[in-house]
């Protein structure tokens, strides 16, 4: 679980992205959306410059979008509108477009990510760092009985864009606008899906900066892709729970007791 892909450097007006590896294609994926994007959504995203190699790294470098990173405070209603459209015109750039630019599946994608996730909690876990181990043990297991059951989540599908990484941290708000960076994960998902993600995300949820209902409104989702996306969540709050156990990035980062909140949000979920 790799949580240091990149270091930025800025000027006026570019941002240089340098990747620490090539290993998992995310230079190739940032340039392929951002490109994309660029003819199909200009505005929505930084636009693509020139690609670049530093250090043995691949460098992507893009314009530097206005604005400030958003997360310091809830989203009010009108940056959370704001935000919504911004993923829905993601989601409107025709699949053709998409699949034409050979953009595969997202990491983390609809079709396998919950065998990835019911790897990782499958490995021995020593939770005994935890304030609570016996609490954490039981999410873990109630995570890996439903991750065993297929008839608990909608048939996956690839049908739109997608961003992945929807930390507050990668919308940039220029205080009329919300723009999206950061398209390194990014990829061929299921709107579904992708919003079940970002209503997940641990950066976004605690504390909460989206409006979770208000986010969805935004974007437009069908009544039966907001039932999808409600099936859809466990998954990632179980993927949460992996990212916090003891011996992940997550566990260290955050306060104590963030597992223990993250194994109750996951047991009430699935109970």
């Amino acid at each position: 679980m790799q949580t240091h892909t990149h270091h930025l450097a800025f000027t006026a007006t570019e941002v240089r992205k340098r990747y620490v590896s090539w290993d998992d294609g995310e230079a190739d994926r940032e340039w392929l959306c951002l490109s994309v994007l660029a003819e199909h959504a200009p505005g929505v995203a930084p636009r693509p410059l020139r690609r670049e190699s530093e250090s043995g790294g691949p460098v992507v470098v893009m314009d530097r979008l206005p604005g400030k990173p958003l997360g310091a405070a809830p989203l009010d209603a009108h940056q959370t509108r704001a935000l919504g459209r911004a993923l829905r015109r993601v989601y409107d750039v025709p699949l053709a477009a998409v699949r034409d630019a050979g953009i595969g599946e997202r990491r983390y994608g609809p079709l396998t990510h919950q065998h990835v996730v019911a790897g990782w909690l499958s490995d021995s876990n020593d939770v005994s760092e935890c304030r609570e181990p016996q609490l954490v043990a039981e999410a873990v297991g109630a995570a890996l009985d439903w991750l065993a059951r297929p008839d608990q989540r909608p048939e996956p599908q690839l049908t739109a864009l997608g961003i992945a990484d929807l930390n507050p941290a990668n919308v940039i708000w220029d205080g009329t606008a919300c723009r999206l960076v950061d398209f390194e994960d990014g990829g061929l998902t299921d709107p579904a899906y992708e919003l079940a993600d970002h209503i997940e995300h641990i950066a976004g949820r605690i504390p909460p900066v989206y409006d979770a209902a208000g986010l969805v409104e935004a974007v437009g989702l069908s009544a039966e892709d907001r039932a999808r996306m409600e099936a859809f969540r466990p998954v990632w709050a179980a993927f949460w729970l992996a990212m916090l156990l003891p011996g992940n990035g997550g566990f260290r980062r955050n306060p104590p007791g963030t597992t223990e909140a993250q194994a109750r949000h996951l047991l009430a979920m699935v109970d």
